[in-house]
């Protein structure tokens, strides 16, 4: 790729937003969704003054902030444009590990609360597509049957490999539309769940059906039983917690997996997602802001700038690999290689950049 010198006007990329957008938005709102985008990178906050002062525009950061509040305060961004933008920009677009899960956080008496699914991809999760949960709490199963709904409507059901979820996404009208639409799922649950086996005709405690095993010793249980009232497939094993004392890892699933441990390792990349998007890259939790609809805002324009760091950290990573350190992990993930990459080059304009840096938003 050839080489630029990265600090310019926006006017690049406002020209691949704007193919994306496929004039959807207009050309004064792509300008700002550039300049907002380019700054978090730069800066790393979601803080409207630190954004304002990092765009690069001739007027004062005053005249930016401005711009920035109007935009989130009255302007209405379309979600699904920013997910088909997102989904179009993946690397792989079939055989898709979903990820759903919560990140919550709490600013005075006001609960923000995130319902999130995310495309699992080589250590931490695209974001696609989320709901705002008007509440404390976990989202209930009409929540998650809208947000893969959303995903279904968007993007059709072909490109699911499966879906992943830790313990606190169960109930039986969620299970029932999963087993309906033959989406292959992999959920925890809790050890104290009560199962029932049609072939024994009795309930019992699901951890019970693991308890003869040793430690760490994975296994199937090779009868189908009804969960919620739903019929699904067993497997798991006792562990130890970190605090020493018993417990078990027990997940349900579509159907018998010869997979299941390595596809539901896979959940926790969405929490590395959560992690990139708020302490350990843009912030998002000192937003200062209490409407929803705002957050929202913000939150969609993170994803775009989640992405460009994502996609050039895959590329840096090919081309140099990041170290792999003694506990088997990389020493940084994709997202921060690819974040602390653009920053450096997006925040001195003496600095020249060997890789086209805007052309890793394009679908060209």
């Amino acid at each position: 790729m050839k080489k630029t010198n990265v600090r310019h006007k926006n006017s690049e990329l406002t020209s691949i937003l704007n193919t994306h957008f496929k004039g959807k938005l207009n050309l004064a709102r792509v300008k700002l969704i550039s300049h907002f985008v380019i700054a978090l990178c730069k800066v790393q906050t979601v803080t409207f003054e630190k954004l304002a002062n990092a765009f690069d525009t001739a007027a004062d950061s005053g005249s930016s902030l401005r711009r920035i509040q109007r935009f989130i305060a009255n302007y209405s961004l379309d979600a699904d444009l920013i997910a088909r933008l997102v989904f179009n920009l993946l690397p792989e677009q079939e055989n898709l590990i979903l990820s759903i899960d919560r990140t919550n956080w709490k600013f005075g008496q006001t609960n923000i609360n995130i319902f999130m699914l995310g495309v699992v991809y080589d250590g931490v999760a695209f974001p696609l597509l989320f709901t705002m949960l008007h509440k404390r709490g976990n989202a209930n199963s009409k929540e998650r049957i809208d947000l893969v709904n959303r995903f279904i409507k968007l993007f059709g059901k072909d490109p699911i490999k499966c879906l992943v979820a830790d313990r606190e996404f169960v109930g039986q009208d969620w299970l029932a539309f999963l087993n309906l639409n033959k989406i292959q799922y992999y959920i925890r649950i809790r050890h104290n769940f009560k199962v029932f086996i049609p072939h024994k005709n009795k309930q019992v405690k699901v951890s019970h059906l693991f308890n003869r095993f040793k430690i760490n010793q994975f296994a199937y249980y090779n009868k189908i039983v009804y969960i919620n009232n739903e019929l699904c497939y067993l497997s798991g094993c006792k562990l130890k917690s970190r605090n020493g004392k018993l417990d078990f890892l027990i997940l349900i699933s579509f159907n018998q997996p010869e997979k299941v441990q390595q596809n539901y390792a896979q959940r926790w990349q969405i929490e590395m997602c959560f992690k990139a998007m708020k302490s350990s890259g843009f912030d998002i939790e000192n937003t200062h802001l209490k409407e929803i609809l705002r957050i929202e805002k913000i939150i969609l324009l993170v994803m775009i700038a989640f992405v460009w760091c994502y996609k050039i950290g895959i590329y840096l990573h090919h081309r140099k690999p990041i170290p792999i350190k003694n506990h088997g992990r990389k020493a940084k993930s994709l997202f921060k290689y690819g974040l602390n990459f653009l920053a450096r080059y997006l925040l001195n304009s003496q600095n020249k950049a060997d890789i086209e840096i805007y052309q890793f938003l394009s679908c060209t």
